[in-house]
């Protein structure tokens, strides 16, 4: 089984930026392809960024060029770096592992309002 937990929400204006972290279990976290996904009040969670365990990365048109995935394997952790947020980047943040399975956190919640 494997546990995540996400921390870095908040409340930040328009402009601002947060970076959002999520903490991993499991021995084969090098083996993960990890993501964050969002979801908004009466919408379906969607893809923010992936980051394969060869480092290649992906992202949502929507914030390509604002968003940054990393990880850090001896850490087990990935991150998220968001700069440039705007008021629709509102919502609660998921962490995903994928290793024969898939492994949700429990969200975060980012505000981004004036």
């Amino acid at each position: 089984q494997v546990q995540l937990v996400e921390s870095g929400g908040g409340l930040v204006q328009p402009g601002g930026s947060l970076e959002l972290s999520c903490a991993t279990s499991g021995s084969a976290f090098s083996l993960y392809r990890l993501g964050w996904f969002r979801q908004s009040p009466g919408k379906q969670r969607e893809v923010v960024a992936t980051i394969t365990r060869e480092f290649d990365v992906n992202y949502a048109d929507s914030v390509k060029d604002r968003f940054t995935i990393s990880r850090d394997n001896a850490k087990r952790t990935v991150s998220l770096q968001m700069n440039s947020l705007k008021s629709e980047d509102t919502a609660v943040y998921y962490c995903n592992a994928d290793y024969i399975n898939s492994y949700w956190g429990r969200g975060t919640q980012v505000t981004v309002t004036s």
